[in-house]
């Protein structure tokens, strides 16, 4: 019996290990598909590793779908086997609304990948921060910037908060936020006018700069919007 259940055991590793060279022994995707997503031609920013799409492969071994993080300055990026797929940016994805794409008739954007594409996606944005002026010293930052709102109507959203965040490095947003000033969507006196001033703390090691940019935050919406990241020197 012993012998039996050896010869049975010898029998599944030689099996599995023939599955794990079959498997091993597949080629990686090495089709680049990159791009922006972007209102009117102009990258969106958003926070880091928070905003994904989505690529659903038609065939008969696809189990799920593959996500593709958005990066702050609104780019992603994903190799790729070729193939169909469809993109999708899940509705609560985002501090935007999808556009509807004109051959599917929804916004699924179909895909024929057949090697390296670059395609930047449209979207609606509920605001763009506009005008954006950041400068400082070793004691304090100030950005100077206004926000237009795109979305109007039974979709309109409002200004929840406005903040300017400062970072030892390039990534900039609350998770890694050294000093921050933010102003209500209720103080807002005027869209096309608004100031935000922080101190720049003691930082150790000390560093000769700072990463800044500025964050909106819209009632309703999980995903902040971003200006670029700027670099100020003292």
């Amino acid at each position: 019996m012993k012998k039996n259940i050896k010869y049975l055991a010898g029998l599944c590793l030689m099996a599995l290990g023939m599955s794990s060279c079959e498997y091993d022994n597949y080629d990686e995707p090495k089709l680049l598909f990159d791009g922006n997503i972007v209102y009117n031609g102009e990258p969106i920013g958003v926070s880091y590793n928070d905003v994904y799409l989505q690529l659903w492969e038609e065939g008969w071994q696809t189990f799920g779908n593959i996500g593709v993080a958005i990066d702050q300055d609104g780019s992603f990026s994903s190799l790729l086997f070729a193939g169909d797929y469809k993109l999708i940016i899940p509705a609560d994805q985002g501090p935007f609304m999808n556009l509807t794409n004109q051959a599917s008739g929804s916004d699924t954007i179909p895909l024929n990948i057949n090697g390296s594409m670059n395609m930047d996606i449209e979207v609606l944005p509920y605001y763009m921060i506009r005008n954006v002026d950041i400068s400082g010293n070793s004691n304090e930052v100030t950005a100077n910037f206004g926000l237009e709102q795109i979305i109007t109507g039974d979709n309109a959203r409002g200004v929840n908060e406005v903040v300017l965040y400062l970072s030892k490095t390039t990534f900039v947003d609350g998770r890694t936020s050294v000093s921050s000033a933010r102003l209500g969507g209720g103080d807002i006196a005027d869209m096309a006018d608004i100031q935000l001033t922080t101190e720049v703390p003691d930082m150790t090691p000390t560093q000769g700069y700072i990463f800044a940019r500025v964050g909106l935050r819209i009632n309703g919406v999980e995903d902040m919007l971003f200006s670029p990241i700027e670099r100020i020197d003292f």
